[in-house]
């Protein structure tokens, strides 16, 4: 957004809130998380994001509850907020929600063919056992 100053240039307006709706709407599209505030939703992705990620993305939670206030949302830093506002945009832009879908799914059925095969292997060892005796 672009304001005229007195005498008569542009200058940007800073808006932290696009920023942030922005980063909730990438919250919702690629890991499908929700919240009445962005720090809700944040918090419930926690565990699913790399904790660098994290951090930056409280980054632009603390922005988020000083923005509603008019005298607090100037002490926002903007650099700061932009800078983070990147690192989760570019992690979650590469994220791909069917792969990590796909990579659950495999991590299960590896786990359930080691079982089985210990299983076999230990009821063979049995019957081998038993026929010994």
């Amino acid at each position: 957004m672009v304001r005229l100053s007195k005498d008569g240039t542009m200058t940007d307006v800073f808006q932290p809130k696009r920023q942030i709706e922005e980063a909730a709407a990438l919250l919702r599209e690629k890991l499908g998380v929700k919240g009445p505030s962005f720090e809700m939703a944040l918090r419930r992705a926690k565990h699913r994001l790399p904790r660098r990620v994290y951090r930056e993305g409280m980054v632009l939670a603390r922005a988020e509850a000083l923005s509603g206030h008019p005298k607090l949302a100037r002490t926002i830093d903007q650099v700061r907020l932009e800078g983070a506002a990147r690192v989760l945009r570019a992690h979650l832009a590469e994220h791909d929600p069917g792969e990590e879908r796909k990579t659950w799914w495999l991590g299960v059925l590896g786990g359930l063919a080691f079982n089985i095969l210990l299983l076999g292997t230990l009821v063979i060892l049995f019957v081998v056992w038993r026929q010994s005796q």
